[in-house]
């Protein structure tokens, strides 16, 4: 039932000149000394365990499924809801202004993880937030559990690693740059650095969660994976 309701929001998104988002965050990447997929370019002089990881990027992508363009922010910190809603709202910041007002409304393809699921209070808070402060409906669609692989920004983050396999990400500007250089449907990504810090564990109370909850339309048949949220 959930694939069939995707389908069938998916031709509804098409039909209302909707933009269609993919998003999700890939593997935490080691900045080092370190092999990539047990190969390395050039010097073999690498790591193949970690040895103590002191910098990090935490890769997490947004993609345009019918434009096919591709946005990927590097956090520092930690895999969170407030880093997941942030890298959301920096990419609808970079869009042109013509681009924001002319959209309807916006789907969002997302996979039912522990920072970014139906029932994660500080996530739903937070985008509840944002969709008062664009003005903009936000149509929320989980994939089932283990089922991350169908998720179209997953396709994306296989050409980054095929495209960086055996690099040596020795450095932040390294990775970026490997990352910058990778194509996705012809065209270069938009690659930003997020150095905030974010703290791990923020959740609501019952009594705060109870009138985020008010706002959320849930599907009475699906109410973990299709949640729509409109403007105040």
């Amino acid at each position: 039932m959930i694939f069939e309701n995707l389908q069938a929001k998916d031709q509804q998104a098409q039909t209302q000149n909707s933009v269609r988002l993919s998003l999700d965050c890939k593997a935490t990447v080691c900045i080092g000394d370190y092999s990539r997929g047990g190969k390395t370019r050039g010097d073999t002089q690498a790591c193949d365990h970690d040895m103590g990881i002191k910098d990090k990027g935490i890769p997490c992508g947004v993609v345009d499924e019918d434009r096919g363009d591709l946005y990927i922010e590097f956090g520092q910190s930690y895999k969170t809801s407030d880093f997941i809603v942030d890298v959301l709202e920096h990419w609808w910041e970079h869009l042109p202004s013509a681009t924001r007002q002319a959209l309807p409304s916006i789907q969002l393809k997302i996979d039912n993880g522990p920072e970014s699921s139906g029932v994660r209070t500080q996530f739903l808070n937070r985008l509840v937030a944002w969709v008062d402060q664009i003005g903009k409906p936000l149509q929320l669609l989980y994939f089932p559990p283990y089922h991350s692989k169908y998720n179209p920004i997953e396709r994306c983050w296989g050409i980054l690693e095929q495209h960086w396999n055996g690099a040596q990400l020795t450095d932040i500007e390294t990775m970026l740059a490997w990352a910058q250089s990778m194509t996705w449907k012809g065209n270069p990504p938009v690659i930003r650095l997020n150095t905030a810090t974010y703290e791990k564990g923020i959740a609501l109370t019952k009594q705060a969660m109870a009138s985020i909850e008010n706002r959320l339309e849930r599907n009475p048949l699906l109410p973990k994976y299709d949640i729509l949220i409109r403007p105040a």
